[in-house]
């Protein structure tokens, strides 16, 4: 029954479909491929619509086919109208497949994408009345491959051979569709070519579909390839692209005659100076590499002892300067293959200072002073004196010397070009002359309070190194607290109470000379807070009071009685009493009278012009 049934039911619709075709269309739309990874999910649409809008149909029917590329035959895998969806039992895609439809289209989910499902998939739309149309589309299923692995031939190739050799083997295995592999030599193609390059295919492909490619490199090699590096690639298709993956890269042992050689200093890097540990290294283009002999070309039929190719010459010292040379010893057939090289070997002598050690002067005096090294290269001189620089050049001019020029003079003679080569030496300046006191002042004079203590510092330089003693007139009471000696200079303090004027001399001296510095303090008395009460200075302060205190009464009597005679002073009542006038000027003066119970009198004066004093009102401090 299901036979009959998926056999008239095709048939019915098509029969449908040609009285149909004339008013009625479906349009269907499809990709040409979907591409998806193996084991991935693809998703193949199928959009269609009527072109009858009139005439929607009341069903529509969708069924889904595969075919397999080269086979005329398809199979259905699914069904499916308004009332049922099916999948097709009993096929490959039973229970991996879904569909799912909407009014613009249908699409066809396949689960787990296998190799064998890389086929064309059919969607039919049968609307009945209103048309239908069927589209296809292409399933593409990728599996990249492995990683290349290349293999090469590790024997030599000599370049003697006339045909062309085996360099390396390439194989990517396990991909679908088939690989495709291309060789490389230092980053370029190499395309067949016959008596220069071959390469030789080998394709497999196993029972799971998977494709493995196999690559064999044949190639004529040349002295030039001994540094080549050669690789494979495998090209291979996914989704939307192509892809490469480079194997690692081999090099080709080349084998082939020396025929140049090369000497050169291997070390140390720049110029060599004595003591250096010298390593000349020779090669030669032979391969494989030649042992070699060396020598000195003034000695030619001495050989040096080596270690393969390299010389080593340590210490070296200027004698070991010269023309160097190395032969390879399988190059019978070129006997003049050689390499070379000149060897300088740099060096610096010590020091020589004139004048040698130390050296006397006088004060005053002046002095040439040079510093000279033997180099075999340009050399460089600096003097310092006290980790200052104090000259350059090979001579050093002192003039006018005085004891600031005693001390250590060092010269330092440097190679600009070879900074490791230095060398030093030095000269000890010592300056002779009488005690000199340090400071412009010769006399110095002070001020100091009765009973403190003053402290007198002097200080002198000379050589010999000048004694210094003290001579203090005016106090007992004095002790030195500082005695010091630096170099060429002394130093003294003394500490001094002051008890009245004092002089103090400072004698600096020496066995050249003496020289003296003269302090001169001059006593001021203490003075306390509180005086005393002195007699004299009581009576005068008695005086002044009284006189003041007349003044006033004479003034306040004159006042008194110029008001009484104006009348503005009432005699002979008791009681208060206010006395004004109808226009009172500035020059007015108003008087206040009270009478108490005791008949006490107060009078209260306002006198406006009376700022000015008299000559007889002022008074002077003595």
């Amino acid at each position: 029954m299901a036979f009959l049934l998926r056999t008239f039911v095709p048939l019915f619709l098509q029969v449908c479909v040609l009285s149909w075709s004339a008013w009625a269309k479906v349009e269907l739309t499809m990709h040409e491929s979907v591409e998806v990874y193996l084991g991935d999910s693809a998703q193949i649409p199928c959009q269609y619509s009527f072109t009858n809008a009139d005439n929607e149909p009341s069903i529509v029917i969708i069924q889904w086919f595969v075919r397999a590329a080269g086979d005329n035959s398809r199979m259905r895998i699914f069904y499916g109208d308004d009332s049922q969806q099916m999948v097709d039992n009993n096929t490959n895609y039973s229970g991996r497949i879904e569909v799912t439809s909407d009014q613009q289209g249908t699409q066809l989910t396949i689960q787990d994408v296998k190799l064998s499902d890389e086929k064309e998939f059919f969607c039919q739309v049968n609307g009945m009345a209103a048309g239908n149309a069927e589209g296809k589309t292409h399933l593409r299923v990728f599996a990249p491959p492995e990683a290349p692995v290349i293999e090469g031939v590790f024997t030599g190739i000599s370049v003697t051979n006339e045909v062309p050799s085996k360099v390396a083997s390439c194989e990517a295995r396990n991909g679908f569709p088939k690989p495709n592999i291309t060789w490389y030599r230092n980053g370029m193609p190499l395309m067949s070519s016959p008596g220069h390059v071959n390469v030789l295919t080998l394709v497999t492909r196993d029972f799971r579909d998977f494709y493995s490619v196999q690559s064999t490199l044949e190639y004529k090699v040349a002295k030039e390839d001994k540094d080549a590096h050669f690789f494979c690639e495998v090209s291979f298709f996914v989704p939307a692209a192509i892809r490469t993956v480079e194997s690692n890269s081999i090099n080709v042992t080349v084998h082939y005659p020396t025929t140049m050689v090369e000497l050169w200093k291997e070390s140390p890097q720049g110029l060599v100076k004595e003591g250096d540990t010298v390593e000349l290294r020779c090669q030669g283009d032979g391969n494989p590499p030649s042992p070699f002999v060396f020598n000195r070309e003034q000695d030619p039929d001495e050989d040096l002892e080596s270690r393969g190719d390299v010389l080593f010459l340590s210490p070296v010292s200027r004698k070991d300067s010269g023309i160097y040379q190395c032969r390879p010893l399988d190059t019978d057939d070129y006997a003049d293959v050689k390499g070379e090289m000149q060897l300088t070997v740099h060096y610096l002598d010590p020091a020589v200072v004139v004048p040698k050690d130390s050296e006397v002067m006088l004060k005053g005096e002046d002095l040439i002073a040079t510093c000279n090294a033997l180099s075999s290269l340009k050399t460089s001189t600096v003097w310092y004196k006290d980790g200052q620089q104090v000259g350059s050049g090979n001579t050093l001019h002192l003039r006018d010397a005085t004891y600031a020029t005693t001390g250590e003079y060092a010269c330092e003679v440097t190679v600009p070009s070879l900074p490791a080569l230095h060398t030093s030496g030095s000269v000890h300046i010592i300056v002779q002359g009488g005690a000199q006191l340090v400071g412009e002042e010769q006399e110095v004079q002070l001020e100091e309070a009765a009973g403190r203590m003053v402290n007198l510092s002097c200080e002198a330089q000379g050589q010999p190194l000048p004694v210094i003693n003290w001579n203090i007139i005016g106090s007992q009471n004095w002790h030195e607290v500082v005695n010091q000696a630096n170099r060429h200079i002394a130093h003294s303090v003394v500490s001094v109470k002051v008890t009245s004027d004092i002089s103090a001399l400072c004698n600096a001296s020496n066995d050249m000379g003496t020289e003296v510095k003269a302090f001169s303090i001059k006593a001021i008395p203490m003075v306390t807070s509180t005086a005393p009460f002195s007699p004299a200075e009581g009576s005068g302060v008695i005086i002044v009071v009284i006189i003041l205190c007349l003044l006033l009464l004479a003034i306040l009597g004159s006042v008194l009685y110029f008001l009484h005679k104006k009348g503005k002073i009432p005699c002979g009542r008791s009681g208060k009493q206010e006395i004004t006038k109808e226009k009172t000027t500035k020059d007015d003066i108003v008087v206040e009278m009270k009478t108490n119970t005791k008949n006490e009198e107060a009078v209260l004066l306002k006198a406006v012009n009376g700022d000015k004093k008299g000559p007889n009102e002022q008074v002077t401090a003595g």
